[in-house]
C-alpha cells in the first residue's frame, strides 16, 4: 500500500517530487552566497543580509535574481528552450475532459506568458533585495554606473533614483558614470540618502569604453578615434586631469583582448573583473584569472561594476575599497556566484544550468523556505475537493469552513 501511494504522489506531483529532489542534491555541494571573485573563495569577513520579506518568498526572490544574472549568450538559449518546452507542456498536458483546439492553444500559452511576465518583474518590479554587511574595514562601493543622463539609462532614472538602488543594496558610495557626460564638482545628495555620490564619466572611444574616476573634465574623443594606437591615448590624458582609468568589460574582452599589453604600456590604471551587464557576464573565467594576473604582476586595480542603468532591481557585485591600500590590493572584489559562472561554456545548457547554480547558491533559509511553499503547495492539491466547493484560500479557507458548520448546533424541529 505505502508502494501504491510513492507512486500516486509521483504521478500526481511530478514537479513538486522533482523539486524536492534538486532542493536535498544541491544542498550536498552548494554554492557559496558570496565569493571573492579575485581569490575564488568565500569571504570570511563580508556576507549578504536577507530581508524577512525576501526569505519569506525565496522562490520567487531568487528566480528574479536568476533572471537578472543572465549573459546575453545564455539568456537567448534558455529563454528560446523554456518556451518551446513550456508550449509544448501546455499543450499536451493530459486533462480529464476533452479540449478543443482552442483551450489547447491558451493552454500552450500559460507557461510562456508566466515566463515573459518573470522576465518584467525581474527588470522592473520593486521588490526586497539582500545587501552586503562587512566587518566595517573599507568603503563599499560602485566604480561603475548611470542615471538616464546616459543615452541608454532608463528613462526617469534620477540621481536620486539610483542613490536609492545603491543604498538599499548595501553600498556606501558610488561613482556616477554617464556616457560622455563630465559632471561639473561634487554630485548633489539627494534628501533622506546617505550615500556618497562620486562623479565620473564613461568615455566611449574606439571599440572601447574607459571608465575615468576622480576630478574628470572633458576630452575630445575623436583623438581616442580610428584605431587601438590612438584609442590608448586616452589612459595618459585622464592621468594628466588627476584621475583614475579603468578599461570596461566587455569591450577590452571582445574587442581589444590582444591589447591589453598596450593598455598597461600607455598607462591604464586597472581593470574590471566583473560586470553585471548581460553582454558582460559572459566574460570567460579562465580570460579573469589572465586580467588578475596581468593587473597583480603591474600593480594595477581591479574593479567590479553594476553598470546599473536602470533596469534591474539587483546588482551582481559589490567593491570594498580598503584605506590606505595601493594598486592591486586597493580594492576587494565581491560577487554572487551566478553572475561568475555566466562565462562557462556550452551556453545551450543554459535552461538547465541556471535552475541548478541557482539552487546550489541558496542559503539554508532561503532552502527552507523553497521547501515550505513545495509543501504548503502539496498540501493544498492533496486536499480533497467536494463537488461544488469553492477552491477558496486553499487548506486554511476550507478549514475555516469546516470549523464554521461543527460550530452551529443541530436544529430541531418544533
Amino acid at each position: 500500500m505505502r508502494g501504491n501511494l510513492r507512486v500516486n504522489l509521483l504521478r500526481r506531483h511530478p514537479v513538486a517530487i522533482a523539486l524536492v529532489v534538486l532542493l536535498l542534491a544541491t544542498a550536498i555541494h552548494p554554492l557559496s552566497p558570496l565569493v571573492d571573485a579575485v581569490t575564488g573563495s568565500a569571504p570570511g569577513d563580508a556576507d549578504l543580509d536577507r530581508p524577512i520579506l525576501y526569505v519569506m518568498f525565496a522562490p520567487l526572490s531568487n528566480t528574479l535574481d536568476a533572471l537578472t544574472f543572465f549573459s546575453l549568450a545564455r539568456a537567448e538559449w534558455a529563454v528560446a528552450v523554456w518556451i518551446l518546452a513550456l508550449a509544448a507542456w501546455g499543450a499536451l498536458r493530459r486533462s480529464e475532459t476533452p479540449l478543443t483546439w482552442r483551450r489547447r492553444v491558451v493552454r500552450a500559452l500559460i507557461g510562456p506568458g508566466v515566463l515573459i511576465l518573470l522576465a518584467i518583474a525581474a527588470v522592473l518590479m520593486p521588490r526586497p533585495v539582500p545587501h552586503l554587511t562587512t566587518d566595517g574595514v573599507g568603503t563599499v562601493i560602485d566604480y561603475h554606473a548611470h542615471t538616464n543622463a546616459s543615452h541608454d539609462g532608463r528613462p526617469g532614472w534620477t540621481l536620486a533614483k539610483l542613490a536609492e538602488w545603491h543604498e538599499r543594496q548595501g553600498f556606501e558610495a558610488t561613482y556616477v558614470t554617464d556616457h560622455n557626460v563630465v559632471y561639473d564638482g561634487s554630485l548633489p545628495v539627494p534628501p533622506d540618502i546617505s550615500i556618497s555620490l562620486l562623479p565620473g564619466v564613461e568615455w566611449s572611444v574606439y571599440r572601447q569604453h574607459v571608465v575615468a574616476i576622480g576630478p574628470v573634465e572633458a576630452l575630445s574623443r575623436d583623438s581616442f578615434g580610428e584605431s587601438t594606437a590612438r584609442m590608448v591615448r586616452i589612459f595618459a590624458a585622464i592621468e594628466r586631469q588627476g584621475a583614475l582609468s579603468i578599461a570596461s568589460l566587455p569591450e577590452y574582452w571582445r574587442n581589444h583582448w590582444d591589447d591589453l599589453g598596450a593598455f598597461v604600456v600607455a598607462g591604464v590604471d586597472g581593470f574590471e573583473i566583473v560586470n553585471c551587464a548581460p553582454k558582460a557576464l559572459g566574460f570567460p573565467p579562465d580570460r579573469r584569472r589572465q586580467v588578475l594576473a596581468l593587473a597583480g604582476s603591474h600593480d594595477l586595480v581591479v574593479v567590479g561594476a553594476s553598470d546599473n542603468h536602470g533596469w534591474g532591481r539587483v546588482t551582481c557585485v559589490w567593491n570594498v575599497s580598503r584605506p590606505g591600500a595601493q594598486g592591486f590590493h586597493t580594492n576587494r572584489v565581491f560577487a554572487r556566484p551566478l553572475a561568475l559562472v555566466q562565462g562557462n561554456r556550452w551556453s545551450w545548457t543554459a535552461a538547465v544550468t541556471q535552475p541548478w547554480f541557482m539552487l546550489r547558491s541558496l542559503s539554508w533559509s532561503e532552502r527552507a523556505s523553497w521547501l515550505t511553499w513545495v509543501v504548503i503547495i502539496l498540501l493544498y492539491r492533496a486536499m480533497p475537493r467536494r463537488e461544488g466547493q469553492a477552491a477558496g484560500l486553499g487548506i486554511l479557507a476550507r478549514s475555516l469552513g469546516r470549523r464554521r458548520t461543527a460550530a452551529v448546533p443541530n436544529e430541531t424541529p418544533t
